[in-house]
């Protein structure tokens, strides 16, 4: 007789299984530091939510090349980001930060702003040149334009260039508000793509079926039906971690690579009562091809992408109207 098996439910990858610690993750910036972008190499965008676009096909092999056709996109809103601090850094360690002047009131109201000793950046620069390798800045989101919130996010985003690049782009846009237009340099637009990071939807505790994805055991098997149906060998005599089991599902970090540009603001787009869960959008958005992680609302950090796909690439969709 020859012997059952299957292969393992649940990919090993994303252990541990647990609630994610940040709503914005943290980014090797260094992996994408050599990548074709001018400035910034993130983005703070909120969630809007998913809708159904009317776009044109203009992929060269398609089979409705020319043709109108209706596809999934999801709108995420981008409100202008402003600079918190600038940090030099030295094998891969803080050496120092300069704080920005010029913060807002509900920054300072909503955030604990650090005792840092007000230094202009360039006179830090003069007192320690050569001592720093890299410099990355400390963004804050403005989303007290939007409908959503009053408290900004904060996180830290990696620059490229070399070091007389960055010094230049930190300087320009100290006291300046920076768009998503400014973010999306030519060379990603040329590719259309950008990589979505983020925490998805919790859903609690749940049980192992729907969790790993376990097939229903027999219904007159014992001890219940949906679950493993053995918890391991008897040697070694214990329960391994890669067992399936109860537990938390869903409020994880992750990164949906290579999400098509469908479109980066223009006409208006708001529904006559805005969008659901969400009210009607302000600001800049963007609109982007398929699903996205993440509830209505969700803190998405936005970066150009860290391997471009081919086919992606080849995509090329113009956007009419939404449904």
């Amino acid at each position: 007789m020859t012997k059952r098996g299957t292969t393992r439910h649940g990919s090993l990858q994303f252990y541990p299984r647990v609630r994610a610690k940040r709503t914005i993750p943290r980014v090797s910036w260094k992996a994408l530091s050599d990548k074709k972008n001018e400035g910034l190499l993130g983005f703070i965008g909120y969630k809007v939510g998913m809708k159904s676009a009317y776009v044109k096909d203009n992929c060269g092999s398609s089979l409705t090349k020319g043709q109108r056709v209706t596809i999934p996109v999801t709108v995420i809103e981008c409100p202008t980001m402003k600079i918190f601090s600038v940090r030099f850094y030295k094998d891969n360690i803080v050496m120092g930060e300069v704080l920005n002047s010029g913060i807002d009131k509900e920054m300072k109201k909503n955030v604990k702003v650090p005792k840092i000793v007000k230094i202009k950046v360039d006179d830090f620069v003069s007192k320690n040149e050569g001592k720093f390798e890299d410099i990355r800045v400390v963004l804050y989101s403005q989303v007290k334009k939007t409908g959503i919130k009053k408290k900004p996010d904060v996180a830290e985003i990696g620059l490229t260039g070399d070091l007389d690049g960055k010094l230049n782009f930190v300087k320009e846009n100290m006291n300046k508000e920076i768009s998503i237009t400014d973010f999306l340099s030519a060379e990603v637009m040329k590719e259309g793509l950008i990589d979505m990071r983020g925490v998805t939807k919790g859903k609690g505790l749940q049980g192992p079926m729907k969790r790993f994805g376990l097939t229903l055991r027999h219904h007159k098997s014992e001890k219940g039906r949906r679950g493993p149906g053995s918890g391991g060998p008897w040697h070694p005599a214990r329960v391994e971690y890669t067992q399936p089991m109860a537990g938390q599902m869903g409020y994880f970090t992750r990164v949906v690579y290579n999400n098509k540009i469908i479109r980066v603001s223009g006409e208006d787009i708001n529904p006559k009562s805005g969008f659901k869960k969400f009210g009607k959008i302000r600001g800049d958005y963007i609109i982007v091809f398929g699903s996205v992680q993440g509830p209505v609302k969700r803190q998405l950090l936005i970066t150009v992408p860290l391997r471009a796909s081919k086919d992606q690439i080849k995509r090329n969709y113009e956007f009419l109207e939404l449904r």
